[in-house]
């Protein structure tokens, strides 16, 4: 298949990285993806050719969304539902989100640490990266780094979010399954609702129930009759409330028996293809959207009028339409 006019021929080092990847080596898939998250020109250029030569291998996995407040306990959840599925033969991908400073841009990168046990197997790959500020909570590369994991042969990727919100529900739109992790002691249905995360969950967990059984069961009973409330995307799926212990291992095979539910639901109804077929085209004009506001940002006779016509609109000498119209008009 040719390439695209404006994405270079692949060179021997990044037709290496190519190679390495389908060869399922650890090595060549962290560089590359290193690779798509430099802000480089030519490392944008050479990141969508190697990309290019990945993606006949990809979307063979179970691509799973893990949300939750901080403290819920996702990285030990994670950590003990990857060394479930890695002992049933799986591989398994985790790309763990890390808050970026707002001052520095600097990041914490502590989920290896965090789960310790899981980044020593060789069936798991960890990699931690920072946010940067990026709307919902997803670093900006998530998805191409999704699509190089799938290569490497990994079959479940799991994407870890930073805490929960609603700019956060960027994470939905990319996974096959959007999993939300609550505390037995959430608080009440309406609080929860007002979240606006409830409405595109798929699958709810009340984590750390072995802490509160009592607790956990009440709040179950609340986020049932608060789901019972609200529009699910799916008519042919309830979001299920499941209890579990991450940290006493228990009901983590529930949870895979109920993904694999799902799976298997979504298949037969046609809307596991029709979501990625459409999270693909919604992806296409983010990026789209992306580069048209950096090209805009870039252009000389914008950067020259920007500054007074922003005060203007400020002081409400002239209409932000107006404003605007005249420096749109700059891209002819």
């Amino acid at each position: 298949m040719n390439m695209p006019a404006d994405i270079p021929q692949r060179d021997a080092i990044d037709q290496a990285l190519v190679d390495g990847v389908l060869k399922h080596q650890l090595r060549p898939l962290a560089k590359t993806i290193t690779l798509i998250e430099s802000q480089r020109p030519d490392h944008k250029a050479r990141a969508r050719s190697v990309l290019e030569g990945l993606l006949p291998h990809t979307g063979n996995s179970m691509r799973i969304g893990i949300s939750g407040v901080p403290g819920v306990g996702k990285s030990t959840f994670i950590e003990a539902l990857g060394l479930y599925l890695i002992e049933q033969g799986h591989k398994v991908a985790v790309l763990a989100v890390d808050p970026s400073s707002s001052v520095t841009g600097g990041s914490i990168l502590g989920d290896k640490t965090r789960m310790e046990l899981l980044s020593q197997n060789t069936g798991a790959f960890i990699r931690p990266s920072p946010s940067a500020g990026s709307l919902g909570g997803v670093a900006e590369k998530t998805r191409e780094a999704m699509l190089v994991c799938e290569a490497a042969g990994f079959d479940v990727i799991i994407i870890e979010t930073v805490g929960v919100g609603q700019s956060e529900t960027a994470v939905a739109g990319m996974t096959d399954i959007f999993c939300l992790l609550q505390l037995p002691n959430a608080g009440d249905d309406l609080q929860a609702i007002k979240k606006g995360i409830m409405e595109i969950a798929d699958l709810i967990v009340i984590n750390k129930a072995d802490i509160n059984p009592q607790a956990a069961n009440v709040a179950r009973s609340q986020i049932k009759s608060a789901l019972g409330m609200l529009r699910h995307s799916s008519p042919n799926w309830t979001p299920p409330v499941l209890m579990l212990s991450a940290l006493q291992k228990q009901g983590v095979a529930e949870f895979w028996n109920t993904i694999e539910d799902y799976r298997s639901t979504m298949k037969r109804s046609g809307e596991f293809d029709a979501r990625r077929r459409q999270q693909a085209r919604a992806w296409m004009w983010e990026l789209i959207d992306q580069g048209l506001r950096a090209r805009f940002a870039s252009h000389a006779a914008v950067q020259q009028d920007l500054p007074g016509l922003q005060a203007a609109v400020e002081a409400g000498q002239t209409t932000p339409s107006a404003a605007a119209s005249r420096l749109l008009g700059h891209l002819g």
